[in-house]
C-alpha cells in the first residue's frame, strides 16, 4: 500500500507540477516522440554544451498521466549529466520497467523508479517509456552526425 501511495503522489506531482514542460532557450537537439498506440506525443528539447553536458532540458505535448510525468522525472534525472550517463540512466530505467535492473540500480533513478511496478499494466509500459526511447533515440541520432 505505501508503495502505491509513494507511486500516485509522486506520479500526480509531476504531472499537476511539471518542472520541466516548457520549451527551453537555446536548445539544439530536438526531436519528437510519439506512441501511436495512444496518441502520446512529446517533443523534446535538449541544450547540451560541447562536454556533452546536458545543460537543460525541457518538453511540450500531450498525453496520459504517466507519459508527462515520465517525462518529467527523466529529464530531473538527466539535466547536468553527460550524455552518455543520460543514456546508461535511461538502459536502467528501461531495464527496470521489464524487470532485471537491480535494487542498487533502481535507486539511481530517484523519483522515477516510483514507475517500477507499471510493467504489471502493459497497456502503460509505452506510455511510460516514451520520453526515455526519446532521449536515447535524439541522443544516438546527433551522434550519428558528429
Amino acid at each position: 500500500m505505501e508503495s502505491r501511495t509513494f507511486y500516485n503522489e509522486i506520479l500526480t506531482d509531476h504531472n499537476l507540477h511539471p518542472s520541466h514542460k516548457a520549451r527551453i532557450e537555446g536548445t539544439n537537439m530536438t526531436l519528437e516522440g510519439v506512441n501511436p498506440s495512444c496518441g502520446d506525443d512529446i517533443i523534446l528539447e535538449l541544450r547540451v554544451n560541447e562536454d556533452r553536458i546536458i545543460e537543460d532540458g525541457g518538453f511540450v505535448g500531450d498525453g496520459c498521466a504517466i507519459s508527462q510525468a515520465s517525462a518529467d522525472m527523466m529529464l530531473d534525472l538527466i539535466i547536468g549529466k553527460n550524455v552518455e550517463e543520460a543514456k546508461r540512466l535511461s538502459d536502467i530505467f528501461l531495464r527496470m520497467i521489464k524487470g532485471s535492473a537491480s535494487e542498487e540500480e533502481i535507486e539511481e533513478l530517484e523519483e522515477a523508479s516510483c514507475l517500477r511496478d507499471i510493467s504489471h499494466m502493459p497497456s502503460r509500459v509505452k506510455c511510460a517509456v516514451l520520453g526515455w526511447h526519446t532521449m536515447e533515440e535524439l541522443v544516438d541520432h546527433e551522434e550519428d552526425e558528429d
